[in-house]
């Protein structure tokens, strides 16, 4: 499961971006995360964060710190596309490997 979110800039983005992956990195389940700044246009940034399943995201998100730092800063990430995926395709040192979908009624086109 990889939740993408992308945030304009704001003065305390950093920091409670930092918070929040703090907060995220710390549950059961929560497998890292990443805040970028594009260097193409450096007022965007995006925060990414890997879970093992869905149901490690959502028991990420309900502790009441999370929900203190974390939901308010998520609820200003720009909506104008989704922002939770399910992983599909992983790789490393040169191999890929196709996880099967959790969407089971939606095919995966290859």
């Amino acid at each position: 499961m990889l939740l993408v979110c992308r945030f304009t800039t704001t003065p305390d983005l950093l920091a409670r971006a930092r918070t929040a992956l703090e907060l995220l990195t710390a549950a059961d389940g929560c497998l890292g995360g990443e805040l970028g700044r594009s260097v193409d246009e450096p007022s965007r940034w995006v925060l990414t964060v890997r879970f093992s399943s869905v149901d490690a995201y959502r028991r990420a998100l309900s502790p009441f710190p999370v929900r203190e730092h974390v939901v308010p800063l998520l609820s200003e990430a720009l909506a104008d596309e989704p922002a939770t995926f399910e992983t599909l395709v992983t790789a490393e040192a040169g191999r890929a490997s196709t996880h099967p979908s959790l969407l089971a009624q939606i095919p995966v086109v290859e």
